[in-house]
């Protein structure tokens, strides 16, 4: 574990200062390096910093972080879905989460677009909170209704957002590329703010693997005295949380919360003391490495996001039904 860790420590530095180097402008190493010490930064924060240094703190890295900290979010959010629902093909978009979402970005582009985040936020809370009224029986949260009613909000959300898109359709191609996902408008408040939510979530989520390793096993978990339904919730607000406000800065990004945890399942298995850190250094990793692709697979086009991830995240989702369908997952 330790060895895994420390790996993938030294490959999310790595994966940083390689997106640092490259994109549009190439900049040596040796330059990333010396822009990254007290005396730059320091000029960079007066505003007195230009040209290759000036793109590196304040056009690259935070793009790079909030990429990082996007992946690393998803990617727990992810680990902890599927142990949620114990189903190994769960995101963490199947509460509804990026349905409620569009809903409020589309309506922000059509009405007033410096609000786009926090009506996204708002959209994807609003529809976690319906998911969850819909949901509960009685005080308690049936996995199988809580599934079926992310499914059916997630359809009835997108509906609503093409339709919204439709009548607008001078707004269609911005709506299109924030629904494919981008980080092009990556800023340092950006930064702060998933920053503090991925360390929020990944406290509550650390102090659960307990309880995310007995949630797998169903209804012996209550006979082992855990209160399920508590923890649930608590999963719920963490999961909410964290994706909710990653799908408000980048848009919705598809794929990284469903390979990341597996990938690391296979290597430190299923144990979440394990599984939920490496997944979500992991899914931070994968996230860098995605958008470098996107901003230098085509220049001087940059390809969304969302694409890239589909594409490699698409075959590996087959091969996952596939797995499945020969009994190779859990149930």
């Amino acid at each position: 574990m330790r060895k895994v860790s420390l790996t993938l420590s030294l490959l999310s530095i790595a994966s940083i200062l390689i997106a640092l180097s490259f994109g549009s402008v190439k900049i040596p190493l040796r330059e990333v390096f010396s822009s990254l010490n007290p005396s730059t930064i320091s000029l960079y924060r007066s505003g007195n910093l230009s040209g290759m240094e000036f793109i590196i703190l304040g056009i690259r890295l935070p793009r790079i972080l909030l990429a990082y900290l996007v992946g690393f979010s998803l990617a727990l959010s992810g680990t902890a879905t599927q142990a949620l629902f114990k189903n190994p093909l769960a995101d963490p978009y199947i509460l509804g989460i990026s349905g409620g979402a569009s809903i409020g970005a589309a309506l922000a582009l059509v009405y007033n677009t410096r609000y786009i985040e926090v009506a996204a936020f708002l959209g994807a809370i609003l529809a976690v909170y319906l998911v969850y009224s819909i949901s509960k029986v009685n005080g308690h949260i049936p996995v199988d209704i809580l599934l079926l009613a992310g499914i059916a909000v997630g359809f009835f959300s997108h509906a609503v957002t093409s339709y919204i898109l439709y009548m607008n359709k001078d707004k269609v191609h911005q709506g299109l590329l924030w629904l494919f996902g981008t980080f092009a408008l990556a800023t340092w408040r950006k930064v702060g703010i998933m920053l503090g939510v991925s360390v929020l979530g990944a406290v509550l989520l650390f102090l659960s693997w307990r309880e995310l390793n007995l949630l797998l096993l169903g209804e012996e978990s209550i006979a082992l005295g855990l209160d399920v339904n508590l923890y649930r919730k608590m999963i719920i607000f963490a999961v909410s949380i964290m994706t909710g406000v990653a799908v408000a800065e980048s848009g919705i990004i598809g794929f990284v919360g469903l390979v990341s945890p597996h990938v690391m399942r296979l290597i430190v298995g299923p144990n979440h003391k394990r599984l939920l850190p490496t997944a979500a250094m992991f899914g931070g990793i994968l996230m860098v490495l995605s958008d470098l692709i996107s901003r230098t697979a085509t220049p001087p086009v940059e390809i969304p996001i969302g694409i890239v991830t589909a594409l490699f995240g698409a075959p590996f989702f087959a091969y996952l039904l596939m797995r499945k369908k020969r009994g190779e997952l859990y149930a």
